[in-house]
């Protein structure tokens, strides 16, 4: 079944060009073979968007709230992870042989 406020809040939060470029750095960095390497830390994206960082970290917020990634503090450090789990539902979601029925779509 298709939860439509989940996949909403998602792609709202994405709907944002900074946001979008957070989530797409968190996923390029998730595709490097060790997990260690496989966050992001809050200074990469100040760097990257040369923008401050109250706004990455509203932007992040934003991706938290939306169930995208995850963050986890280390001392005074923040790392974003993607969300495994929303990333499959996305994943599943636009698979052509997953796409719902209208039946399932009004339910």
């Amino acid at each position: 079944m298709v939860d439509h406020r989940k996949l909403a809040n998602a792609f709202k939060a994405l709907s944002h060009p900074n946001r979008l470029q957070i989530y797409l750095e968190i996923m390029e960095r998730r595709t490097l073979s060790s997990q260690a390497l496989a966050g992001c830390a809050l200074t990469d994206f100040i760097n990257s968007l040369n923008v401050g960082a109250p706004t990455v970290s509203h932007h992040i917020k934003e991706l938290v709230n939306a169930e995208l990634i995850r963050v986890e503090r280390n001392g005074k450090f923040l790392t974003c992870y993607l969300n495994e789990s929303m990333c499959d539902y996305l994943h599943r979601f636009f698979r052509p042989d997953m796409i719902p029925t209208r039946q399932e779509v009004n339910e």
